[in-house]
């Protein structure tokens, strides 16, 4: 299984990792302010990361790395 790690100073909460995830694992984190958007955040309850690496690919501000 993987492991996503968010660079949260990075991410600007635009949201294509979100979409891209299969498995459902990212998602906005509304509790948490980086320079005025929202980030991501990894490891939903519940979910696991398959190691796929697609949100990594779509982020637009290499934010995001995984682990296998």
């Amino acid at each position: 299984m993987g492991r996503v790690v968010v660079n949260t100073e990075r991410c600007k909460g635009c949201s294509y990792c979100v979409l891209s995830c299969a498995k459902n694992v990212l998602y906005i984190d509304f509790n948490r302010r980086n320079s005025g958007g929202y980030p991501v955040a990894a490891s939903a309850p519940g979910k696991q990361c398959s190691g796929c690496a697609l949100c990594a690919e779509v982020c637009p501000d290499v934010a995001l790395a995984v682990f296998r």
